[in-house]
């Protein structure tokens, strides 16, 4: 399984017992060599969008997140199962809900792609939760210490892709700075 950065030009690897680690690449550049027979055949390509529910969105984005370094470990997941189960917009959502919630994501990770996934969830997402997602998001990368410079990309597309203003997008990222301090 093979997934891309939101830049499309990165190596994307998910490692956990789902998705072994690989170190396939892909070529991006002609859409022909992505079609499976059955598409080469039918002439229908692969869907190009998703539907997802605010919900979906919401930790479709913060799935991204915590891969974002290019790896998703089994314990990461589990911090993120935990996160969402903590919020009340997940509140009625049971342990395995969530758990298929996110296998769901990652399939659509796997077969068409995390800008896709990442499109989707901006355009699903309601906007009261976008100040929200930058906060979790934020918490997330910043969880471990340290910030990949992929981590750091992604809040930047982030910020940008839900129109934050600068102002509440430094308020978010400091609080969580002092937050994951300690």
């Amino acid at each position: 399984q093979v997934f891309y950065s939101l830049s499309e030009s990165r190596l994307f690897r998910i490692q956990n017992s789902k998705f072994p680690h690989v170190t396939i690449e892909e070529d991006r550049a002609s859409e022909l060599t992505r079609m499976s027979l059955f598409e080469k055949v039918s002439g229908v390509p692969r869907q190009n969008s998703v539907a997802l529910s605010p919900a979906e969105a919401f930790a479709g984005i913060a799935l991204i997140a915590v891969a974002a370094d290019g790896y998703l470990a089994d314990a990461e997941a589990q911090v993120l199962s935990s996160t969402l189960r903590r919020m009340n917009l997940f509140r009625s959502y049971s342990g395995d809900v969530i758990r298929g919630m996110l296998d769901r994501l990652l399939r659509i990770l796997q077969q068409q792609g995390i800008k896709l996934l990442f499109d989707a969830a901006i355009q699903s997402l309601p906007s009261d939760l976008y100040e929200t997602i930058f906060a979790v998001v934020t918490d997330l990368v910043l969880a471990d210490g340290a910030i990949s410079s992929e981590e750091e990309q992604l809040l930047n597309d982030l910020y940008q892709a839900l129109e934050l203003s600068e102002e509440m997008a430094v308020k978010i990222i400091d609080v969580m700075l002092i937050k994951n301090r300690g």
